[in-house]
């Protein structure tokens, strides 16, 4: 097991504005100097036995053969497809070898503690470099991990002030609007749990259980009650779905391809009040941002292609950190898709002026299930992303020295 020092945030940024602020001028295409990305984890079963609370599924949750949490074959596999089609896409534009081994320093491959990240990442790279042994560091400990789970390792966030911050972002009528808002999604989730025998509510109706934001001492609030429950079940049949398990195994054979989006629709909103509150969000994805200004700025550590492999939890907090937004494939706005990656690209003009555009691609779900090579035919789902506070359009690129501006003054000034 191999071990990094963090490396630390850049000291002085240029400012907003003047000569490093103007636009690329038409001409030749931005040459592609670094890529980093931002990656979750591939497939697992769930991570506990207990997927729901006893009462809402009317039969026990379906068997794996792996256990829970941990990445199964099928994601590692899948992970693999990533890489090899990465390396053909990124080599044809000049950034990695098109053959062979990549030289020192030219790839960064960082992993969260927990061993389906890890594993998702030795993956991708020995899909990306087969046979060359690219290393993959991490923290020794998956206790001890100030990168990707910074709240359990002494991150100062205020309890209080996190959930105040979600209750803000409540519409009018609080969590029962948001819950009347998925009626139809519970309406689907509800025909593939079935009806139990012993009801956890009278009408067996997990749409008439009330949602609450439930605090935590040093982190953001937890989403119970209904909409919690939901996201987890949501997120537990996609994971059948897209390990390629038969139909007849998916929500217990009572789920259909169809369905799959109107249930992860519980994870987005799930995450909109957990993890994208700017509060959280910007105290929580601090030191993934600080690598990645670290990375796009080239510094000691970084290489052309830098990985990070966390969860989604992490790709969530750096979307509301930078407020960017995204919808992938089949999946809806904003949810984080199994093995896709938030990414960010480091471009030049035949000037020497830098840019930076954000991107985030994914497998598509049947990509993922069929495990189906990807190629410039078939290539995985990709979208350029526009920067708020520097773009308009996802097409344009933003300039280094301004995206490097508003990330630090994200990093200086986290909001309160």
């Amino acid at each position: 097991m191999t071990r990094r020092v963090l490396i630390a945030p850049i000291a002085a940024l240029a400012l907003l504005g003047g000569p490093a602020g103007a636009a690329p001028a038409a001409g030749p295409p931005l040459k592609l100097e670094r890529v980093v990305m931002l990656m979750r984890h591939s497939v697992r079963p769930p991570t506990k036995a207990a997927v729901t609370p006893p009462g809402w599924a009317a039969q026990p949750w379906g068997a794996w053969t792996t256990p829970f949490g941990e990445l199964t074959p099928h994601g590692a596999a899948g992970a693999r497809l990533m890489g090899q089609y990465d390396r053909v896409a990124f080599g044809a534009r000049g950034l990695l070898p098109a053959q062979g081994c990549p030289a020192p320093g030219d790839v960064a491959v960082w992993a969260s503690g927990k061993s389906r990240a890890i594993e998702t990442a030795q993956n991708y790279a020995e899909g990306m470099f087969p046979g060359c042994d690219v290393a993959v560091d991490h923290p020794a400990d998956e206790n001890n991990d100030p990168v990707f789970h910074p709240l359990d390792s002494g991150a100062a966030i205020d309890g209080a002030r996190a959930m105040a911050a979600a209750q803000a972002r409540l519409p009018r009528g609080g969590l029962k609007a948001v819950q009347a808002k998925h009626a139809a999604d519970f309406a689907v989730l509800q025909r593939i749990l079935g009806k139990p025998e012993a009801c956890a509510v009278p009408s067996c109706r997990l749409a008439d259980v009330p949602s609450a934001l439930e605090p935590q001492a040093h982190d953001g609030p937890d989403l119970g009650g209904a909409l919690g429950v939901a996201s987890t079940a949501g997120q537990s049949i996609m994971l059948e779905y897209v390990e390629g398990k038969p139909m007849e195994q998916v929500g217990w054979g009572r789920a259909a391809k169809a369905d799959l989006t109107r249930l992860l629709r519980f994870h987005s909103t799930k995450f909109y009040y957990e993890a994208r509150t700017p509060y959280v969000a910007e105290r929580a994805a601090a030191p993934i941002a600080q690598r990645i200004l670290a990375a796009l700025g080239g510094e000691a550590g970084a290489g052309r292609l830098t990985l990070l492999v966390g969860h989604d939890t992490n790709i969530a907090q750096l979307g509301g950190m930078l407020d960017l937004h995204w919808r992938i494939a089949e999946y809806p706005a904003d949810d984080p898709p199994p093995g896709g990656a938030l990414g960010f690209e480091l471009l030049s003009d035949a000037g020497g002026r830098s840019f930076v555009r954000a991107f985030y691609q994914a497998q598509s779900m049947d990509q993922l299930r069929n495990l189906a090579p990807l190629t410039a035919d078939a290539p995985p789902a990709h979208a350029y992303l526009p920067i708020p506070g520097c773009t308009t359009s996802a097409s344009d690129p933003c300039p280094l020295a301004r995206f490097q501006a508003i990330v630090q003054r994200k990093l200086d000034h986290p909001a309160p």
